[in-house]
């Protein structure tokens, strides 16, 4: 164990600065992480302004000019137009954790604060090039849903849930994690992103309906963790109290075994998710309170 006690934040930090040039590398490394993880061909129906010529029809009144084909019209006699497959806009969801135990944090900020700061440069990255982003948060006995938009809409809802924090100590959500990635299979009807952001300490079983939402869309798990969840201080008697149930235990932190039986135990749990999300080929990150998150992020991705 450090010698070095760490301070818990006086209240919530926020999610400190985002550095553009740091989201902008993210931007491309979020572009090839869809490209090699999204299964299937992600080419939009419909016509409409696109790179991918769809057909050529003869003009009609109407019609932009600037789209008519030389060739074609040579060839022919009669203007024709060149009409395009549009590029499909990703559509990116956000599945976040707001349960009461995402308010804990004993360095820089909480974890609620690196959060909040994933949630901004997701949503950023997912409203560019005309995409749009939606949200599930789970953790409340009333989870949250915020239907996909685009551009400042979408920007202007992520603030405004983000803003209401995280859920009281006591408050129980009946389906977690599981019920909310259920809930996005539902709700997202075409393949896309979506970035699970947790602390993954959820023991209900996520992992069939996480794997079933990896069957057709690129997901990707942030993990988000405090130094002082595996281990315990040597400080004596201790009484803890879990945000989530109320449960009260009282634990005499000077016992060397007892401080290394938690410590073993939370490394394997942290084990167990990892090797989980491994298995079902899902990207993983872990980011810390303890850290400069963004550019440990941004080395996860590249």
């Amino acid at each position: 164990m450090s010698a070095t006690l760490l301070e818990p934040p006086a209240a919530r930090q926020g999610p400190g600065p985002l550095a553009q040039p740091l989201i902008e590398a993210l931007d491309v490394a979020i572009s090839r992480l869809v490209a090699r993880m999204l299964p299937g061909d992600r080419r939009a129906t419909g016509v409409g302004v696109g790179t991918e010529l769809a057909q050529l029809r003869p003009y009609e009144i109407g019609d932009d000019v600037r789209h008519i084909d030389p060739a074609a019209t040579a060839r022919t006699g009669q203007a024709h137009v060149r009409v395009h497959v549009p590029e499909r806009a990703l559509t990116t969801w956000i599945v976040l954790d707001v349960s009461p135990s995402m308010a804990f944090g004993t360095a820089r900020r909480l974890k609620a604060d690196v959060a909040e700061g994933v949630v901004l440069v997701f949503g950023r990255l997912g409203v560019r090039r005309a995409g749009s982003v939606g949200l599930v948060a789970f953790g409340t006995p009333a989870p949250c849903v915020l239907p996909p938009r685009g551009s400042k809409p979408g920007m202007v809802a992520l603030r405004r849930m983000l803003a209401e924090g995280v859920a009281p100590d006591g408050h129980h959500d009946a389906d977690g994690m599981a019920g909310a990635l259920r809930r996005v299979a539902r709700l997202a009807s075409r393949p896309g992103l979506v970035v699970l952001i947790s602390d993954f300490r959820d023991q209900r079983a996520w992992e069939r309906p996480l794997g079933s939402l990896r069957m057709r869309h690129s997901v990707l798990a942030v993990e988000i963790t405090d130094p002082r969840e595996a281990e315990l201080p040597a400080v004596g008697h201790l009484a803890l109290v879990d945000p989530e149930s109320g449960a009260r235990m009282e634990v005499d932190t000077s016992r060397s075994r007892v401080r290394r039986r938690f410590a073993e135990l939370e490394r394997e749990r942290r084990r167990a998710v990892a090797r989980e999300l491994r298995r079902l080929r899902i990207g993983h990150v872990t980011l810390s309170t303890d850290e400069d998150w963004l550019l440990t992020l941004g080395r996860h991705l590249r």
